[in-house]
């Protein structure tokens, strides 16, 4: 449980500490796309659904709504958390946690989650997203293959 939770709160750290480098330094005095590599820029995206723009367009009170059904997610995923066999499985839930956590907060501060993070190849931009985006996806992707290659005795 320990390890679960040390790295869910480095991830939040992590995650507000860059959107505020974004949002007080890099956008200032207004946002623009700023080109790191060929194949990667550093922008400012506001989402105020979920993954993908999905509940975009909803109501006002939307935030409110997804940041309670993450919470409610999180405390099932905390009691998985509790009950994990594995160093391995509590760090995926960690990622998995601390990302829902750090979206949580931007929409409770802000309405919307901000994405920063773009990577294109070939003409194609990919979602722009964040390291809340990052903990989630990863922690997801090694959860399923955990779960493929261990089997169902993990949780």
């Amino acid at each position: 449980m320990a390890l679960g939770l040390a790295v869910a709160a480095v991830v939040v750290v992590l995650d507000q500490l860059t959107k505020w480098w974004i949002l007080n330094t890099v956008m200032q005095p207004f946002p623009r796309v700023v080109e790191v590599a060929p194949f990667f820029n550093l922008v400012l995206t506001w989402n105020p659904g979920v993954s993908f723009g999905m509940f975009a367009h909803e109501a006002e009170y939307m935030p409110y709504v997804l940041s309670a059904v993450s919470v409610v997610i999180t405390v099932f995923l905390l009691g998985w958390l509790r009950r994990a066999d594995s160093r391995f499985v509590a760090l995926c839930l960690g990622l998995v946690i601390g990302g829902a956590m750090g979206n949580v907060v931007d929409r409770l501060l802000y309405g919307a989650v901000a994405d920063f993070l773009d990577f294109h190849a070939f003409g194609f931009h990919f979602w722009a997203f964040n390291i809340a985006d990052s903990g989630i996806s990863v922690g997801v992707i090694l959860l399923v293959i955990d779960g493929l290659f261990r089997g169902s005795d993990s949780a």
